[in-house]
C-alpha cells in the first residue's frame, strides 16, 4: 500500500526531506554571514512546518497579511514583520496584534504615518519600503526628500520606532539565470546604502537594511551590507526557480498529485482533474516559448521521480487541466492513475490546497485548512 492508494481527488505533496534540506542549506548560508534571518511564512503557511525553523533557533519571521500575523503569534511566533503595506481599516486588529507581541509594519507615505501614530497606543515597528527596481510598491529609492520627510515623521512620531529600509527585489524572479539575478542584488543594495546614507547624515539613523526575495538568496554568495534577510520560496522552490537556474527539479519540495480522466493519444495529450483552483494561474514559458503550468513527472512507490519529466501542464480551466505528454510516454498515462504535477509557483499552490500530504501519509494543516 502506498500513498496515491489513498488519493482520489487533487493532493499537495510534501517531501519533507527535500524542503529540511532546503531549509538547512539557506540557514547555513545566512549564519555565516552574521545577518538576522527572518524567513517569510506566507509560502508554507503552516504552524507544523513553523516548528522546523523554531527548532533551528529562528525567532523572528516575515508574513504577508495580519491573518497570517494573528495565526503565527496565537503559534507562539513573538517577532513579527508583516511585509505589506499597512491597511488602516484592520487598526483594531493591528493594535491589538501590537499589544501582544514585537510587531513591525510597513509604510510609504506621510499620511499613513500621520494616521498610524494618532490611532495607534503602543510601540510598533516601521519600515520604510523602497522600491529599488520592481515596480511594484513603495517609494523609488532616488526620491530623497520624500524618503527623508517620512523617516523624520517616523522618527519623532509617538509610538513609531523607525527600523530602516525594506525592499523586495521582486525583478530578479524575472531574470535569466544566476549571474543576472546577482547584477539586480548588488544594483539594488548599492541604491538602499545611497539612501542610508542620506538618512544617516540628516541624523534619521541608524537606519537598518531589509531585503527579500528567493532568487537573490541562492544566487549571492556574499550579501554585503546588510541587516537581514527574508526568502520564503526557498522551502519548497518550483518551477519559475528551477528554469531560473535557482535549483535543480531535485530540490523541488512539493508536487500536486492528480488523478488522470482521459486520455488522448492521438494528439498526445491526458486530461486530469486538477485545474487552476488546485495550481493558480502562474506559468512558465516551456523550452522558452510555451506558456506551461506545471511539469509533469512520474510517480515513485511513495514520491515523485523528478529525474522523469514526462510532459507538461498545457492549459487549466477552474477543474481540468491539459497535459502534453511526450510520445515516448503517452502509453504509459491511463485513466483512473495518478500523477504528480510540480507547479509552476509553490506559494499559491499552497494557498489554494489548503493542507500537505506528506510521504509517510501524514496531513499537515495550514492556516487555510478551515477555510
Amino acid at each position: 500500500m502506498t500513498i496515491y492508494s489513498t488519493i482520489i481527488k487533487p493532493t499537495l505533496l510534501l517531501d519533507e526531506n527535500k524542503a529540511k534540506d532546503n531549509l538547512d542549506f539557506v540557514l547555513k548560508k545566512i549564519k555565516r554571514q552574521n545577518i538576522t534571518f527572518r524567513p517569510h511564512f506566507k509560502t508554507h503557511q503552516s504552524a507544523v512546518i513553523g516548528e522546523w525553523f523554531r527548532y533551528r533557533g529562528i525567532n523572528q519571521i516575515t508574513v504577508s497579511s495580519i491573518e497570517m500575523a494573528e495565526y503565527f503569534s496565537n503559534s507562539g511566533w513573538n517577532d513579527i514583520l508583516i511585509a505589506f503595506p499597512i491597511n488602516l481599516r484592520e487598526i483594531n486588529a493591528i493594535v491589538k496584534l501590537a499589544h501582544a507581541i514585537t510587531l513591525s509594519v510597513l509604510i510609504e507615505s506621510l499620511e499613513v504615518v500621520a494616521q498610524l501614530d494618532s490611532l495607534i497606543d503602543t510601540k510598533v515597528g516601521v519600515w520604510i519600503k523602497v522600491d529599488v527596481g520592481a515596480g511594484r510598491t513603495g517609494i523609488v529609492w532616488s526620491d530623497l526628500d520624500k524618503l527623508e520627510s517620512i523617516a523624520s515623521s517616523v522618527k519623532f512620531s509617538r509610538n513609531l520606532k523607525l527600523q530602516g529600509l525594506l525592499t523586495h527585489s521582486g525583478h530578479t524572479y524575472r531574470a535569466s539565470g544566476q549571474s543576472e539575478i546577482q547584477k539586480i542584488y548588488y544594483e539594488s543594495l548599492d541604491r538602499l546604502q545611497i539612501v542610508k546614507r542620506h538618512l544617516e547624515t540628516k541624523d534619521l539613523g541608524p537606519i537598518k537594511i531589509s531585503v527579500g526575495d528567493t532568487p537573490s538568496t541562492i544566487a549571492v554568495t556574499e550579501y554585503g551590507d546588510i541587516d537581514e534577510i527574508r526568502p520564503g520560496n526557498f522551502i519548497f522552490y518550483d518551477v519559475q526557480q528551477s528554469i531560473a537556474g535557482v535549483c535543480g527539479i531535485e530540490n523541488i519540495a512539493i508536487a500536486v498529485a492528480c488523478p488522470v480522466v482521459s486520455t488522448h493519444p492521438e494528439r498526445l495529450e491526458a486530461t486530469i482533474y486538477g485545474g487552476a483552483i488546485h495550481f493558480s494561474k502562474d506559468f512558465f514559458h516551456y523550452q522558452g516559448s510555451t506558456m506551461a503550468y506545471g511539469y509533469v513527472v512520474a510517480v515513485t512507490k511513495n514520491g515523485w521521480d523528478d529525474q522523469k519529466v514526462i510532459g507538461y501542464v498545457k492549459s487549466l480551466s477552474q477543474e481540468h487541466g491539459i497535459l502534453r505528454i511526450y510520445e515516448t510516454e503517452m502509453e504509459n498515462v491511463k485513466p483512473g492513475e495518478i500523477i504528480c504535477v510540480l507547479p509552476a509557483h509553490s506559494c499559491l499552490t499552497v494557498q489554494v490546497m489548503r493542507n500537505y500530504l506528506n510521504l509517510d501519509g501524514e496531513i499537515i494543516r495550514t492556516i487555510n485548512s478551515n477555510h
